[in-house]
Formats: C-alpha cells, sequence, structure tokens
C-alpha cells in the first residue's frame, strides 16, 4: 500500500478511489467532483498535513535529538520528509482522506441549513483530530535514516497532552 509517488516525488497520501471508496453516496450525488480535482485536493492535503505535523513539539523533539547540528534552532528543522514515513501507511490515508472531506469536499457541497451536513465535517475532522494525535502519539513510522526499517531507536513514542486554554 504505498502512497502517491510519480517519478519519484510524493505527491499525497491517498488518491481519487481511496477517497470515493470511502464515501461513496457523497460523490454519486456530487458527480461534480472530477478525479483530477480530488487528486489536487489529495495533494494540497497532504502538504498541510506534513506541515502541521513539522510544527508539532513531537516533530521538533524528534529531530533534535536526533541532529545536535541543528542546535535546537527552529529555522533549521528540516521538513518531513513523506518518503520516510514507513509504517501505519494505511492510517496516513485515512488522516488524508478525513482531512479532504472534511476541509475541502464536504464543505463545498454542503447545505449549511442541513444539520446532517454539518454533523458530516463535524464527524471527519473529529476522525482526523484522533487520528493525528494517534499517529504523534505512536511515533513508530518514521524512517530517520532511511534505511528501509524503522529501528527501535527511531521509534519515539510520547504522550500528547492537548489542553484547552481559556
Amino acid at each position: 500500500m504505498a502512497f502517491n509517488i510519480v517519478t519519484g516525488n510524493f505527491v499525497s497520501f491517498a488518491v481519487y478511489s481511496e477517497v470515493t471508496a470511502r464515501d461513496q453516496r457523497f460523490f454519486e450525488s456530487n458527480e461534480g467532483f472530477t478525479e483530477l480535482q480530488v487528486n489536487d485536493l489529495c495533494a494540497q492535503a497532504s502538504q498541510r498535513i506534513l506541515s502541521k505535523l513539522k510544527s508539532t513539539d513531537w516533530w521538533k523533539e524528534y529531530q533534535f535529538s536526533r541532529d545536535t547540528t541543528l542546535e535546537n534552532d527552529l529555522r533549521l528543522l528540516p521538513d518531513v520528509n513523506a518518503l520516510r514515513i514507513k509504517g501505519r501507511e494505511q492510517d496516513w490515508k485515512d488522516l488524508n482522506i478525513y482531512f479532504v472531506m472534511s476541509e475541502y469536499l464536504l464543505p463545498r457541497a454542503a447545505d449549511w441549513s442541513n444539520e446532517a451536513d454539518v454533523a458530516k465535517i463535524a464527524f471527519y475532522k473529529d476522525q482526523y483530530t484522533a487520528l493525528f494525535k494517534e499517529l504523534i502519539e505512536d511515533g513508530r513510522w518514521y524512517d530517520y535514516d532511511n534505511d528501509g526499517t524503522i529501528e527501535r531507536t527511531e521509534k519515539a513514542p510520547s504522550r500528547v497532552n492537548l489542553v484547552r486554554v481559556r
């Protein structure tokens, strides 16, 4: 189950067929979404996910603990290389699908006066948030040295406390 990679470059975690398989009824009733549009949105969502991942404390600690030349300087923090994500690939696909559905597709087609449409957006957003947190806490999916396997020293499980500040 590989990601969408074209000529060695990462494009997205998921593709059109995987998104439509998740919510086939949505696409049957909203035939205006083309394969090209959905694939473009998957790519956009994947880049957004990687950006959000880079901004997490987990990523910062993961990188700073493995590369002392970074000197805890946020300006030197490398981007997340999606080609090094070797574990839990289906979860990354699901994360991409949840993001595409909640942030791009459903809001474009929603009747905002219809509570069912609003609830569906909230459902996908909640699924995305929970899975993102789970992946960060798991921390056993990144191949830091890019040797094709995730060794024990590359695994970095953590505990994330998301606290609401008022």
